[in-house]
């Protein structure tokens, strides 16, 4: 009986025991429940809170990656290896509800396939036209192997520093130069702006020389070439006068006639010139075609339009190299005119074609290097694409000397040709007594150092009556002195050389196509500064871009294949890109040294590519280039000031050039095109200061979870926002607010990723913009 009570006792308190025991776990299961609910409404009620201009402050890897909300409640990794480099993105748009599907969309940055690739593209965009004729003109006017000096000198101290800026802005924000600049600071975010306004000017008259060049490279293949030969036109005469010039004239004549059948001024349009309308509809076409599906369709041309000028440099090289006066011309480019080279104006014009150059200040170098892999050396890069360009500029420019030598000796035979008839003449009508000729001299085969002799012999004996005989002395260095720009070079030196080759129309075929190629390698880089900007900051399709900016810059190009065209490509050149691109660049420079902070940059450009990069570039960023970069602001301003805007323009009835002001309505678009330009820096200073505009571009949110590190010391799991997960109660924790709360994994997590140089831990990173407004991605 006693046994029994005991059992019932034991066997009453194991059921009342089991019984509290599942009250308890059902009240604990409500707990957890109740808990869950509160952590969940406290997300959506964040989600719903977040101010309208809260922005995250980035600190982003690599491509995008999608993660769910359960995961960033769980505090858990997902994808944690493709994490590593990733970033998500979740817009929450103002009275319009999406799924969560619709929320998380992947949107993922091409890239260059390989490194190669890459190179010749940025050296694509740098080695231009400019590297053909403006190079060696410079290096001509302003003392042969002197102006090398000043060049490489400042190519050190400007160029390479700023040229790795870009580089480097561009490969770790991995934006166009809109989204750069407006990340590095909101208030100069229309530097970005006028990049891509200035690439749009130059890229309208750039293409119409590769038009030109189309032109040219149609009718090299005939035989003889079609500026062989001179039109049956007027001003006989002044070829009479100058027999020996015949040549020359001829081809300024076919230049300015035939090709582009130029007006008398700028202020008579005459009319398209349809064949050059026509080049240039197939020059765009062309750029359209290659840039149609961005660097996936560029990429496949590049490694053509890049390498080819070389081959093409080379075989002209080599084949000029045994034209006979071909000497004359590299050893007037390597004699040095050290007294030129003291002069300011050869520093400064040294110091302009540097600029040029690389391409700074357009937006293709930030947006090629946007494409690149985050850890890429664009250290070596910054080093080896100017010296590439400066190799190619020297090499260019022994081309260029060895064909002005040939061409200046063809012209001195045909000049001494013609005088020793002259002599010959006046021998025979008395004029010149036959004693005073030395008995040696043989006219019918007759050497430069002959007749020079003979001609200061008649210059002596005849003194004063000497004038009246119109003899020449007709030396080669008075040729070579001559000073032959631009597209004067390409069209008219080179095309009147050419004719004098072996199988000219395979030489002109060659050189047209080179032409082609460099041109189009820079208008990728130039377009692509137009693009890439446009559709990182407006989500748009890129092929849709492409074909709606190529066709509207056609439509406006037809203004330079207007007669008056040709005027309108100098007005373009001289006003629309010098003086903005270069404001433009000390914009960048300011920016990026005292805005941003050089500490700041060089600690970024630590982390991004594993290692230090030159103390060198601290030094030069914060002090050298912003001095240089004045200076030269400075006399370009005052140069242009004191140059009589005008233009070199086609007389008819003399058949030779002359210098034409500008008329009022010409200054009138020169100075707009100016402003225009620079127009969008303060524009956009002016609305981030006054608030005019929220920094956001959705209606309500725009909420991005980023990889970042964490320089701070380990968080604390007590303190952190999430701890309700570890067992607080609602009370006791503070009012959920994602626009001032930051997220990171607990300090107990297993695992912790760490940077490239193991030094900090990697984390989910939120921050409110009204709290940290100007925060830089390295603060966090």
């Amino acid at each position: 009986m006693a046994a029994a009570r005991v059992g019932g006792g034991a066997a009453v308190e194991h059921a009342a025991r089991v019984a509290s025991e599942a009250v308890a776990g059902s009240i604990l299961s409500k707990i957890i429940l109740c808990k869950l609910v509160l952590l969940f409404i406290g997300y959506v009620k964040n989600m719903q809170q977040c101010p309208k201009n809260s922005k995250m402050i980035k600190k982003e890897l690599e491509d995008e990656v999608i993660e769910s909300a359960k995961d960033l409640l769980s505090n858990e990794d997902a994808a944690d290896d493709a994490f590593k480099k990733s970033e998500l993105t979740v817009d929450v748009q103002k009275e319009k509800h999406t799924d969560a599907k619709g929320l998380n969309i992947k949107d993922e940055r091409p890239g260059w396939n390989n490194r190669l690739q890459y190179i010749l593209a940025q050296v694509g965009f740098s080695v231009g036209l400019g590297n053909v004729w403006r190079f060696p003109y410079l290096c001509q006017k302003n003392g042969g192997g002197a102006y090398l000096l000043p060049f490489l000198i400042l190519l050190v101290m400007i160029g390479i520093p700023l040229f790795f800026l870009e580089l480097a802005v561009g490969q770790r924000i991995r934006r166009g130069s809109i989204g750069v600049w407006n990340y590095i600071s909101p208030k100069l975010g229309g530097i970005g702006f006028a990049s891509c306004v200035v690439s749009l000017f130059v890229g309208l008259y750039y293409n119409v020389i590769i038009g030109w060049s189309v032109f040219y490279f149609s009718q090299s293949f005939q035989y003889p070439l079609p500026w062989d030969q001179c039109p049956l036109v007027y001003n006989v005469s002044l070829i009479l006068i100058f027999p020996y010039r015949y040549m020359s004239f001829c081809h300024h004549l076919y230049w300015y006639r035939k090709a582009l059948d130029v007006s008398s001024s700028i202020s008579e349009s005459g009319g398209l010139n349809w064949k050059m309308t026509i080049c240039l509809l197939v020059a765009w076409a062309m750029v359209c075609l290659a840039m149609i599906k961005g660097i996936q369709s560029s990429v496949k041309i590049v490694y053509f339009s890049s390498l080819s000028p070389y081959v093409v440099l080379l075989c002209f090289l080599v084949r000029t190299l045994f034209l006979k006066g071909s000497i004359y011309g590299i050893r007037h480019m390597f004699t040095p005119q050290l007294d030129k080279m003291l002069e300011p104006q050869a520093w400064r014009e040294a110091a302009t074609q540097v600029f040029f150059a690389l391409g700074l200040g357009f937006g293709g170098v930030i947006a090629f290097s946007s494409y690149n892999k985050r850890d890429n050396n664009c250290q070596f890069d910054a080093m080896l694409v100017p010296l590439i360009n400066f190799f190619t500029s020297i090499l260019a420019t022994l081309v260029v000397f060895a064909v002005l030598g040939f061409k200046a000796n063809v012209i001195n035979e045909q000049c001494i040709e013609e005088n020793t008839k002259m002599i010959e003449t006046f021998l025979k009508m008395g004029s010149i007594s036959q004693a005073i000729i030395p008995p040696h001299i043989n006219f019918s085969a007759i050497t430069a150092e002959d007749y020079h002799e003979v001609y200061d012999i008649i210059k002596r004996v005849k003194g004063e009556e000497f004038p009246a005989l119109n003899l020449q002395y007709c030396h080669v260095e008075d040729e070579l002195n001559k000073e032959i720009q631009g597209v004067g070079l390409a069209f008219i030196a080179f095309t009147e050389a050419m004719t004098h080759f072996p199988l000219a129309p395979f030489w002109s075929v060659l050189f047209f196509l080179m032409l082609i190629n460099l041109g189009l390698s820079s208008m990728f880089g130039v377009i692509e500064g137009i693009i890439t900007p446009v559709v990182d900051s407006f989500k748009v399709r890129k092929d849709l871009v492409t074909v709606i900016c190529c066709f509207l810059a056609f439509c406006i190009g037809l203004m330079f294949v207007q007669r008056s065209g040709n005027y309108f490509v100098t007005m373009f050149d001289d006003y629309s890109a010098t003086l903005p691109l270069l404001i433009i660049v000390i914009f960048e420079n300011i920016a990026v040294s005292f805005v941003y902070g050089t500490d700041k940059f060089m600690e970024d450009i630590r982390d991004m590519m594993g290692f230090a990069p030159y103390r060198y570039y601290y030094y030069l960023w914060k002090y050298s280039t912003p001095i240089v970069l004045l200076s030269l602001l400075i006399t370009t301003t005052v140069n242009m000031i004191l140059s009589p805007p005008g233009y070199d323009a086609w007389n008819k009835d003399k058949a030779s050039k002359e210098f034409l002001k500008f008329p009022a309505w010409a200054m009138v678009i020169c100075m707009s095109l100016v402003i225009l330009a620079l127009l969008p820096i303060p524009t956009v200073f002016f609305i981030r200061c006054c608030n005019l505009k929220d920094n956001s571009s959705g209606n309500l949110a725009s909420v991005a979870y980023k990889r970042g590190r964490v320089l701070k010391e380990p968080v604390n799991s007590e303190g952190d926002d999430a701890s309700l997960i570890h067992g607080k109660i609602p009370s006791e924790m503070s009012s959920p607010n994602l626009g001032k709360n930051i997220y990171r994994k607990q300090s107990g997590s297993p695992t912790l990723d760490t940077a490239p140089n193991g030094r900090y831990g990697i984390g989910y990173l939120m921050a409110d913009v009204a709290d940290m407004p100007d925060m830089p991605e390295s603060d966090l």
